[in-house]
């Protein structure tokens, strides 16, 4: 089983930056395309940053422009650096394989944006 361990999360003023770790248990991470998720109260977990088999990324509209999604394969390290950042992006933040493949998630890390 392929285990995710989210951290980095925090209070945050709006506009400010936080920057997002998720080590990933799996010898294979270097092959898996991954993607950050993030669920906020009320809502259903959405993806905000993802990863592609031809080595591009996407993002949310909401995002696009300040989230920048990146790894360390040596690490087996997902990132996911966010700036200028808005209350609405308040959430618990996950990372897994996207597209989902149907692994756990972990406990991920909660991001806060208030004044």
């Amino acid at each position: 089983q392929v285990l995710f361990v989210e951290s980095g999360g925090g209070l945050v003023q709006p506009g400010g930056s936080l920057r997002l770790s998720c080590v990933v248990s799996t010898s294979i991470f270097s092959f898996l395309t991954m993607g950050w998720y993030r669920q906020a109260p009320g809502k259903q977990r959405e993806l905000v940053a993802g990863e592609t088999s031809g080595d591009s990324t996407n993002y949310a509209e909401s995002v696009k422009g300040r989230f920048t999604i990146s790894r360390d394969n040596a690490k087996k390290t997902l990132y996911l650096q966010m700036n200028s950042l808005k209350p609405e992006d308040t959430a618990v933040y996950y990372c897994n394989k996207a597209p989902r493949v149907g692994f756990n998630w972990g406990q991920g890390t909660q991001v806060t944006v208030a004044s």
